[in-house]
């Protein structure tokens, strides 16, 4: 395996997922290293719904689940993004990658360090560039999105969504208690505030505006009260949106191939 030629992605949510298929589509050979239970609320388009499934399609790409960094070459060869369960990265002393992303997006650093490959890229806060990655990718809304961050950290997070027509954090729903979901509605539903979109044990999650739900966490999934668990787009004409990659996703995608660019990390057959 060529070690210019080969991308690590720490995570799979939607914004990696963003990130990952750009990366794709660019020729980069990419591994996806996710967690055992993934939480993803927009599932249409986050490649960690592999786990789970075993394979997931995120705008006509496939990423498939494998258990061992040794089955990497044989997805590649099928033109499809390997995914491997390992939440500490410890395939990467295997696997020799040029760069590693950390796409996580846990608002902190959950093990990322410069040694992991010869280039490290942390995305949003928890990250300091310099330190302990070399770069860093903006994700906040607004001026400085997808700004890339040579020395210093991203801005600190709010806490608050970015606005989508005008609202923020009534958009998103949090769990009113610990337990199984059991959801009611699905991803693409249109919903009308005040209606039961799903239950978390007996308890009832009721949605909290009208529009369409962009994404709604796994059914069965066990969530911990207070934890994000679904998301209403309030502008009702936009369903179209639950199954394909985000403007936020696609400009740190940007920034990102920006910066392995700009290093000199090209795809397979670029560099030969």
């Amino acid at each position: 395996m060529a070690e210019n030629s080969i991308i690590v992605v720490r995570g799979g949510g939607d914004l990696a997922s963003g990130v990952i298929h750009r990366l794709y589509r660019c020729g980069y050979r990419v591994l996806i290293l996710e967690s055992k239970t993934p939480s993803a609320i927009r599932r249409e388009v986050s490649f960690c719904e592999a786990v789970y499934d075993g394979e997931a399609f995120v705008e006509g790409v496939l990423s498939q689940k494998i258990e061992d960094v040794s089955q990497c070459e044989k997805v590649w060869r099928m033109k499809e993004i390997p995914l491997l369960v390992d939440e500490t990265g410890e395939s990467l002393d295997r696997l020799k990658p040029a760069a590693v992303i950390d796409a996580i997006l846990a608002k902190r650093n959950l093990g990322t360090h410069r040694g992991m490959a010869p280039l490290t890229i942390g995305l949003g806060p928890g990250f300091t560039a310099g330190e302990d990655v070399d770069y860093v990718v903006e994700t906040q809304r607004g001026h400085d999105l997808g700004r890339i961050i040579e020395e210093g950290e991203a801005a600190p997070n709010t806490g608050i969504p970015g606005l989508i027509a005008g609202v923020g954090k009534e958009r998103v729903v949090h769990a009113p208690g610990s337990g199984k979901m059991k959801n009611q509605a699905k991803i693409a539903d249109f919903v009308e505030k005040g209606q039961v979109i799903a239950m978390v044990g007996d308890t009832p999650v009721y949605a909290t505006l009208t529009g369409i739900l962009r994404g709604i966490i796994r059914d069965g999934y066990e969530v911990r009260s207070g934890m994000k668990i679904a998301d209403i787009d309030p502008r009702g004409d936009q369903k179209k949106n639950c199954n394909t990659i985000s403007d936020k996703a696609r400009c740190i995608a940007g920034s990102v191939v920006e910066i392995l660019l700009s290093e000199g990390i090209l795809p397979p057959s670029s560099a030969e």
